[in-house]
Formats: structure tokens, C-alpha cells, sequence
């Protein structure tokens, strides 16, 4: 059984139901709906479509409502500018008159004001690279550094610049309001920069009575500045590899994911690393070889979920790639991992009640993990322990809890009513393990559950073999 969760956006190449049946037949775990390009009619029509496959395939599929977030872009150019090196380009602010004539405005008020001479420019992904050296009231003057052509609502970084945008943009109020009326389980929010960013978005959900976890995508360079706080704060983090790909200089991405990724397995958080997993499958059959190692690395430094972008929502062969990630995931597992849970923290009793079961696991051959959990917490302090080949099988009354542990690390998730007596409850979980075939005599299961202790109840680990 496959531990690292597969994430998949929905696109127009995906959303079909054929299409997210054999998606979901194949191995996809949860589907994330980029509000970027999303509009509300979209994502009404589609999150009761995926809840209908997910019943019908009896898959607790999760669903992320990925926000736009604050991006900067350029304005509509009537025909895309040729830009040649040494040329100059002009930025405009606030429908500000073109002086130069290479000119393109920008959707960001403030951006003449957070920026100053000698900063870097970058747009449309890194492909064309500036430098400011001239600034007035409304307009920034840019030399080019990189030929290129500039259309229309291309995205700009500003590497090293602290921007002053809000951590969340009318529309991106409007779609998280949209996503809890949907009953969606993840909401990603954008271009985090502090950990208030991650609060003020919590509270938004909180107002709206929303129970989704609040996914932290890692884009900007500012957030690294500030990982740990942020990383304690979210209830998920993703490390975002396009814009923070070009944030940061390329030599140091690698260096940051496995911080990150680290950071997040220390402090009991999922994780996932995402863009650019299998980029040339959107119009090839077959990743290259690079592709592959790139996937078997995070697979091995054991992220919670790997997710896929434009490969499923416009790639030619969306199917395909879910499979590949499968194929190399289960193989990778099986020669192991970096071991980065030996330093995870272990800060109550609770914590250290699961880490027990998971060296008893780990010492049996044939152990599966069994934990009764209302909100998640348990099989979470599973997951984020990392066993070496027990499977998690959490138990939880709740299917919202089911939907949200799809994104955790070696995690299977059933729904089943808890009754009043722990021994019940356990006897129910044996016996649908059994009837699904996923327990065969001689097993062993390392079960966490309460039990009753006069007139309370504690927590115990119990050990039994399957008859």
C-alpha cells in the first residue's frame, strides 16, 4: 500500500468524470482546484461531482481550494512587446500615460513604492530579467537584461523585496467564502510571507464555520525568513517550487526543500512538494530521467503528498503521469527513507504514547497500526513518525476527518460509528479490515485506543494478532 499521497489539479483536460474516475482509480488521493485560473461555476459544478466518483469508488478523496493570492502582473499589451538586451521597458502604476516606447502597466498600487534602483525585476517565470534604475511618483524605468517577448498579465517577482500586498485579495475572500460553502477539506493560501498571513486566513474559515485545514504554499522569499513560526502555525505546508524556484537562487531550492521538509517532519506537520514534478508529460508519454530522480527524492525524504499541476490540467496525458508517481513511490518506499522522524518532537504524552506503538511496529514483521481518532490527531502523530512498513489505519466517525487525513503520509482512513465501549470499537475495526482484505491471519496489529480505568479512561497500546 502506497504511503506518499498523490495530489492532482483539475483542469480542463481532467475534469470530465471519466476522466477523474480513472484518476481516482489510479491513485490520486486529492484534487486541487487553482482558484487562478477556477471560476465559482467551475468549482460548484465539480466538487459534487468529485464527491459522487469518491462514494461510488469508496475513496475518502480530499479536495484543496488553492487561492490566487496576491499576485503582481502586468497589464494587457495590444501586441506583445519584442524586448532586446540593453533595451528599456517601462512599469506604470495607477493608469498612469506611457512615456517610453516599451511601456506596460502593473495591477499593483504600491509597486513603484516597495521597489527601489538596482532591484531585480523577473517575469513571466524568470524567462525575462530587468533592472530598475530610474524611479518616479508613478512609473519605474527597467533596462533589460534577458531578450524576450512580453505579452499580456505576465506574473513578477521581486526577489528580496519585501511587498506590501494583504495576505489575502478581495477575490481570494470571495473563493475561500465559495470553498466553505463547497464543504472543501484544504484551503492553500498563496505567496505566504509571515505567520500572521496563515492566521488571518484561519480566521476567515473560522467566521465562515469552516473546519478545513489551512495549507501554507511556500513561494516567496520572505517566508523562509520565517519557516519555523510559519511551519507551527499552518496545519500543512507546500513547498511551492515554481515561485520560489525563481525567488531564490536555483543552487539553493534543493537545499530548501530538504530544510523544509525536515522542519515540518520535527514538528509534526504534513508536507508536500510541488511543480514541475513530471513537467515534460504534458505533452510527452514518457518523464525524462531526471524527472524520475526528482520524484524517487522526495519520495525518499518521505514528503507527505507529491502533487501534480499542469500535468493534469492541460497535459495530454494526465492518466499516465498519476501512474508514474504510483509506480515510483511504491518502489522507493521499499528501499527506505531518510529518517528525518527520529528528530521529530515529542512534546506530550500523547505523542509519546504513538512514538511506543511505532517502535513495537517497527520491531514486528506484518504490524499494522490501528488508531481511533475523532479529529485526526492520533493518525496524524503516526503519520508524522514515519513506521518503517506498518500501514496506518485510522478509524474516525467523522468522514470530514477522513477526507482530511487523505493528504497524510502512510495513512488509510475508515469511517465507522464509535461506540461507548473501546472493545467494540476495536472489534469493528478488526472486522472490516478483514472483510476488505486488508488484514490476513498472522498479522499483527499495534492498536491505540482508551480503555476504561474506574471511573475514567487512559490511553494504552495493545498488541494482537489476527486469528
Amino acid at each position: 500500500m502506497r504511503k506518499t499521497k498523490i495530489i492532482c489539479t483539475l483542469g480542463p483536460a481532467t475534469d470530465k468524470p471519466d476522466t477523474i474516475r480513472q484518476l481516482i482509480a489510479h491513485g490520486a488521493d486529492v484534487f486541487r482546484l487553482n482558484m487562478s485560473h477556477a471560476k465559482p461555476a467551475w468549482v460548484e459544478t465539480i466538487v459534487p461531482r468529485i464527491r459522487r466518483l469518491a462514494d461510488e469508488l469508496s475513496r475518502p478523496i480530499g479536495i484543496l481550494l488553492d487561492t490566487q493570492g496576491p499576485a503582481i502582473r502586468t497589464g494587457a499589451v495590444k501586441i506583445p512587446l519584442k524586448l532586446n538586451k540593453g533595451d528599456t521597458l517601462e512599469f506604470t502604476v495607477r493608469r498612469a500615460k506611457p512615456t517610453k516606447e516599451r511601456s506596460v502597466s502593473v495591477n499593483y498600487d504600491k509597486f513603484v513604492q516597495d521597489v527601489n534602483v538596482g532591484n531585480s525585476i523577473l517575469v513571466d517565470n524568470g524567462l525575462i530579467k530587468l533592472k530598475i534604475v530610474e524611479k518616479k511618483k508613478d512609473r519605474i524605468i527597467c533596462k533589460v537584461l534577458t531578450a524576450a517577448t512580453l505579452g499580456s498579465h505576465r506574473h513578477i517577482n521581486l526577489p528580496g523585496v519585501h511587498v506590501s500586498l494583504p495576505a489575502l485579495t478581495k477575490k481570494d475572500i470571495s473563493d475561500v467564502r465559495l470553498g466553505t460553502k463547497m464543504g472543501v477539506d484544504f484551503v492553500g493560501l498563496s505567496f505566504v510571507r509571515k505567520p500572521n498571513d496563515v492566521v488571518h486566513l484561519r480566521k476567515l474559515l473560522a467566521r465562515n464555520k469552516s473546519q478545513a485545514c489551512v495549507l501554507a504554499k511556500i513561494e516567496d522569499q520572505s517566508a523562509i525568513e520565517s519557516i519555523d513560526d510559519i511551519i507551527e502555525t499552518a496545519d500543512i505546508v507546500m513547498i511551492a517550487r515554481g515561485d520560489l524556484g525563481i525567488e531564490v537562487p536555483m543552487e539553493e531550492l534543493p537545499i530548501i526543500q530538504r530544510r523544509i521538509v525536515k522542519t515540518c517532519i520535527r514538528l509534526g506537520k504534513p508536507v508536500v512538494v510541488a511543480t514541475h514534478l513530471l513537467e515534460s508529460m504534458i505533452n510527452n508519454r514518457v518523464p525524462t530521467r531526471a524527472e524520475i530522480t526528482d520524484v524517487a527524492n522526495a519520495v525518499f525524504e518521505q514528503a507527505d503528498a507529491i502533487m501534480l499541476s499542469g500535468e493534469t490540467t492541460i497535459g495530454q496525458y494526465p492518466v499516465e503521469c498519476v501512474d508514474v508517481l504510483n509506480r515510483v513511490a511504491l518502489r522507493i518506499e521499499r528501499s527506505g527513507g531518510a529518517g528525518y522522524a527520529g528528530a521529530a518532537t515529542l512534546a506530550d504524552a500523547r505523542k509519546k504514547t504513538a512514538a511506543s506503538a511505532v517502535v513495537l511496529a517497527n520491531s514486528m514483521s506484518r504490524s499494522k497500526i490501528i488508531a481511533f481518532t475523532r479529529h485526526g490527531r492520533m493518525a496524524r502523530y503516526f503519520s508524522n513518525l514515519r513506521p518503517e512498513h506498518s500501514t496506518i489505519f485510522a478509524f474516525t466517525p467523522s468522514e470530514e476527518v477522513r477526507r482530511q487525513l487523505s493528504i497524510c503520509w502512510g495513512v488509510c482512513a475508515q469511517r465507522i460509528e464509535f461506540s461507548e465501549d473501546p472493545n467494540a470499537n476495536i472489534e469493528t475495526a478488526e472486522q472490516l479490515l478483514r472483510d476488505q482484505r486488508l488484514t490476513t491471519p498472522g498479522d499483527n496489529l499495534i492498536i491505540t485506543s482508551d480503555v476504561r480505568v474506574r471511573d475514567g479512561r487512559i490511553d494504552c497500546v495493545q498488541l494482537r494478532m489476527v486469528k
